[in-house]
């Protein structure tokens, strides 16, 4: 099965203006995720698709592929299938955020092997284990749980699962663990073609979280598990740690 890697990178972002053009460590945001994606083994092409001339020209000017998406696209997903729609080629669709510059490459490389394996499943994802209290009941660390074999049953804001007895739980042999959801997703084409198509779901509205529109249209989506996620970048003192370890790298080659 051939799959791609599709970049959505849109200019106007909120929290981080510019983000996608940021280029303190010498190199724009953008394309430090797109050579993090080059380096998965199982994709054969990776685009940017966006909804700026800027990015654009950014990307193929460094020999990169880009292309231009509506700019009434509403999420980085209805950028990704917009791309699918256009190059039926391809079988299985990978969507990568342009704020992942330190992504490992091996876990696009995961996601497209689950879907590769399991053609059943709609979508595969990833997520990692939470050992920070912390981060258990922040609302921005979307939590997931799924079953034995892997089969995502809910994601959600909220510390999932609910402990009813913390202090036995701690005690228990093998205590509960819980998840953080990774913002990777593998599509297979068909069905990312019609999930743009499917409205909004009332979970997804409540939640605001896209991947509940999947669950509740009876879809399947595999969990992979890795040791740890890379950090995203969405304010300026995540950019600023992440041009301190770029250049704390270069020093140390």
């Amino acid at each position: 099965m051939d799959s791609c890697v599709v970049i959505p990178a849109r200019l106007a972002s909120t929290r981080l203006p510019r983000k996608m053009l940021l280029a303190d460590t010498g190199l724009p945001l953008v394309l430090h995720t797109y050579e993090a994606a080059r380096g998965a083994k199982k994709p054969s092409s990776v685009i940017v698709a966006t909804d700026s001339e800027e990015i654009l020209s950014v990307v193929q000017s460094a020999g990169g592929q880009a292309v231009m998406t509506s700019p009434d696209c509403v999420s980085g997903t209805d950028r990704v299938a917009e791309v699918a729609r256009q190059r039926p080629e391809f079988d299985l669709f990978v969507n990568l955020q342009g704020d992942e510059p330190e992504l490992d490459p091996a876990a696009i490389d995961r996601v497209v092997a689950m879907l590769e394996e399991d053609s059943t499943a709609a979508m595969a994802t990833l997520a990692t284990p939470i050992h920070n209290p912390a981060r258990v009941a922040d609302p921005a660390n979307v939590k997931v749980v799924f079953d034995d074999a892997g089969r995502a049953l809910y994601f959600s804001r909220s510390p999932i699962p609910y402990l009813r007895d913390p202090l036995e739980n701690v005690a228990a042999e093998n205590p509960t663990q819980r998840f953080q959801h990774v913002g990777l997703y593998a599509y297979q084409r068909d069905f990312l073609l019609r999930l743009a198509d499917l409205p909004p779901s009332p979970l997804e509205q409540a939640e605001k979280l896209e991947q509940l529109r999947v669950l509740e249209a009876g879809e399947t989506i595999r969990v992979g598990q890795i040791a740890n996620a890379a950090p995203g970048i969405d304010t300026a003192d995540d950019y600023a740690a992440f041009v301190q370890r770029c250049h704390a790298a270069r020093a140390a080659a």
